[in-house]
């Protein structure tokens, strides 16, 4: 166990020994998985999205004991039961994680599916969604919120990954997910900035 203060960095790692520990799937997605595919920014929150069963909980949240972590097991249950969204807070570094249990929709078992290893963290690897489904959910909140965050994240993760993007796959779910037209407004930006899509 790390020492206090902890930085996102040691939370990761935490959180990603919970779920192996446990057997748990879990995928890294939001502001940390576009920092790791993109251009650094600075986030106080974790996000994961984590497939996780009623009769797993209680062997789960002994994993975030009090007074080092705060967690409300009815929140967690409720969350399992509605596929919904829970959170871990490390008080002592103002760090909080979000949990959010994997659905049986098509495009979370997609996301499960293509989820890949990466060495984030010191000798240890990180399960992360990939670039291509961390653009289609930023795409989906952008749509939500309208925040420009979402958009400068997905710039960043455009501007690295370049050419190793499957853009068939954002194509084909981007319609499905109907941002298609957030999509087409990107893609025109890259061009218009004299980036080749």
């Amino acid at each position: 166990m790390t020492a206090d203060p902890w930085e996102p960095e040691d939370l990761l790692g935490h959180v990603c020994r919970v779920c192996e520990k446990h057997g748990l799937t879990y995928l890294v997605v939001g502001s940390t998985a576009t920092i790791a595919y993109g251009e650094p920014r600075f986030t106080n929150d974790i996000d994961i999205v984590v497939e996780l069963s009623e009769s797993q909980i209680d062997s789960f949240c002994t994993s975030f004991p009090a007074p080092e972590f705060y967690l409300s097991k009815p929140a967690v249950l409720q969350a399992v039961q509605r596929r919904a969204q829970f959170n871990v807070i490390h008080p002592a570094s103002g760090l909080k994680i979000d949990f959010i249990v994997l659905s049986d929709s098509e495009f979370d078992q997609s996301r499960r599916h293509r989820r890949r290893a990466l060495s984030v963290l010191p000798e240890q690897q990180a399960w992360f969604a990939s670039p291509e489904d961390v653009i289609l959910k930023k795409m989906v909140y952008f749509k939500k919120g309208s925040s420009d965050k979402h958009l400068r994240d997905i710039a960043g993760v455009l501007r690295i990954q370049k050419h190793k993007l499957d853009r068939e796959y954002v194509d084909k779910w981007a319609a499905k997910l109907n941002v298609q037209h957030i999509w087409m407004q990107i893609v025109a930006a890259e061009l218009d900035s004299g980036d080749e899509p």
